[in-house]
């Protein structure tokens, strides 16, 4: 895997933004620290910019003939998909080719190349074919297209409380409600994963499952969920099971099963899930989806096409919710490079470690939990939430279950640690928030949350983002929240494939090359300065054409694994023995006795 920190180290004095002084000039929010740094190299000036240059030449070689350039211009083929073209002709690529002109032009544009078309995928003016990885110099001729790998996607009434600290210590537990003062209703959480086992007192014995739909295209995949990762996801978002309960126990769940039993999928699948999500959200009144899972291969978010489909649900409502991967390093940043984490629009999560009490001051992140920057500068995740050691429900027939008995701690439950499990904790959460503020939008909702995140000072500056999740003040906060997306939303337009809203990545791609400060607007509002993290300077990005234009996406350090169309499960899944920090039966009482007197 490409070690993507690079030249992008340097001391930070906040958890995302940089170091310096506010008496500084007005510096970017977004994407590193030091004077004129370059968002993707670094902090440390012209020599590093020089430096990444010389390196850049050295390199460009071995992407000869690869069609890399950037957003808007010509035909992009991830230039791993070339390299195997010359290595192995015949061998048959699973890809989709995402079409300018639409899903009908992309068909027409395979025409006598011996594609053999999988699925179609209207949602982003899209096709999903196997071809000889021969004919894609060929294809390289087109106009108006981008290939990229169909590459395996990974998994990252009365409430019977939990007796497990995460809820109680992110603020999840004061949002459940009670007997005699009910929490809202929240709206439909999608988990678009590996199904779910729906008949368990989890789900109110499937009372709470709106439906389960079937997308997966590899075998074997058993009905339900042979896997147990959905089901574990589910029960970490809206769970309702005695000492078992979720972020949101009253939610109601869309299962969509994108995965076989190995915990394996197709980008296509994922992207077919989106297409299905948004053409019946307002059916099931599906206002957060679920992805723990990523792409296998690496690309920048305005080429990939996972990352459309989730902008194409951001855009229409819908919450999206990443796991931010399981591929972190405790050394430093890994870089989350991977669609849909990668995606500046949507939310984020990585995985933190509540450590050995009740107390957030000793909690930091989890040693594998990736972060850092994305290919296209944009500092991940955005915040962190308990993804360590959580306790949640699986099918004991499940595959999860045979591999990992050693983590079953009572029939139908097991313990588990990963960004996976993280993100279905902020899921949860944002349910609970639109139940209390319907009218919010996906931007408003992640202002919220990273508005109120509380600081982590035990967590290396960066690894989770603003900080760590904090549910009840986000979801009983009171004004309207700042927009996080505000620079990028002047590029989001209806002008793209198959209307809708879209994002204009040639225009923005222009934008920031020459303009060192495009991002400054979303960090214009006042009412930032109420967050944990304000008190850190803003960061700097000089986004100078000169070392951003070309070497970002003609890096031949990741071509050899842009291709692959297998890979394996993340093994945080099976981390090393532990547990969370145990609460006393008087302390758990404590804090039962409490929610009467704090809910919102």
């Amino acid at each position: 895997m490409r070690d993507s920190t690079g030249l992008r180290r340097g001391a930070r004095s906040n958890a995302l933004w940089g170091s310096g002084s506010r008496g500084e000039s007005r510096k970017n929010a977004l994407w590193g620290s030091g004077k004129r740094a370059n968002a993707l190299w670094g902090r440390r000036g012209r020599g590093l910019v020089l430096l990444a240059l010389a390196a850049f030449t050295l390199i460009v070689p071995l992407a000869a003939g690869a069609k890399s350039s950037g957003p808007g211009s010509g035909t992009f083929i991830s230039p791993g998909l070339l390299e195997k073209g010359k290595q192995d002709p015949a061998h048959k690529l699973h890809v989709i080719i995402k079409s300018t002109g639409g899903t009908k032009d992309a068909i027409q544009k395979i025409n006598g190349l011996g594609a053999v078309l999988r699925r179609p995928l209207s949602l982003i003016g899209a096709i999903a074919v196997d071809i000889p990885a021969g004919k894609l110099d060929s294809l390289s001729k087109q106009s108006g297209l981008t290939v990229t790998p169909d590459a395996s996607v990974h998994v990252s009434g009365t409430v019977n409380y939990s007796t497990q600290i995460w809820p109680y210590e992110s603020g999840n537990a004061f949002l459940w409600g009670s007997t005699f003062s009910p929490a809202p209703q929240a709206p439909t959480i999608a988990v678009v994963d590996s199904g779910i086992q729906a008949n368990r007192s989890d789900f109110d014995s499937g009372s709470r499952v709106a439906g389960q739909v079937n997308m997966t295209s590899l075998s074997p995949n058993s009905a339900g969920d042979g896997r147990g990762h959905g089901t574990f996801v589910a029960g970490i978002a809206a769970g309702s099971a005695a000492g078992y309960a979720g972020a949101a126990p009253n939610a109601k769940i869309l299962s969509i099963d994108v995965m076989d039993d190995t915990g394996t999928a197709r980008t296509s699948d994922v992207i077919a899930a989106c297409d299905w999500i948004l053409s019946n959200r307002s059916t099931y009144n599906i206002r957060v989806a679920n992805f723990s899972l990523h792409s296998g291969a690496k690309n920048h978010f305005y080429n990939d096409p996972l990352d459309a489909a989730v902008e194409k649900l951001w855009f229409n409502g819908v919450f999206v919710v990443a796991a931010a991967g399981n591929y972190g390093t405790a050394s430093g940043p890994s870089g989350v490079l991977y669609a849909p984490g990668n995606d500046p629009f949507v939310m984020t999560v990585g995985a933190a470690d509540l450590g050995s009490s009740f107390y957030r001051s000793d909690d930091t992140a989890a040693p594998w939990s990736a972060w850092g920057h994305t290919e296209d500068g944009f500092s991940k995740p955005d915040l962190g939430a308990a993804g360590r050691y959580l306790i949640g429900p699986v099918p004991q027939g499940s595959t999860l279950v045979s591999e990992r008995p050693d983590h079953v701690v009572s029939p139908g439950y097991m313990e588990l640690s990963g960004t996976s499990f993280a993100a279905p904790v902020v899921a949860g959460t944002a349910a609970q928030m639109l139940a209390r503020h319907p009218g919010w939008t996906p931007d408003q909702v992640k202002g919220a949350l990273m508005l109120t995140a509380t600081s982590m000072s035990s967590a290396i500056p960066g690894s989770m983002g603003v900080g760590e999740l904090n549910a009840y003040g986000a979801a009983i906060y009171g004004g309207t929240p700042p927009n996080p997306n505000l620079a990028l939303r002047k590029y989001v337009s209806s002008s793209g494939t198959g209307g809708g809203l879209t994002f204009d990545a040639a225009s923005w791609s222009a934008v920031v090359q020459s303009n060192a400060s495009w991002a400054d607007a979303s960090w214009a509002d006042a009412s930032w300065a109420t967050a944990s993290w304000s008190a850190a300077s803003w960061a700097d990005a000089s986004w100078a054409a000169a070392s951003w234009a070309d070497a970002s996406w003609a890096d031949a350090s990741w071509a050899a694994a842009s291709w692959a169309d297998s890979a394996s499960e993340d093994a945080a899944e099976g981390d090393a023995s532990g547990s969370e920090p145990a609460l006393s039966s008087d302390a758990l009482k404590a804090l039962q006795s409490s929610f009467g007197t704090k809910l919102p």
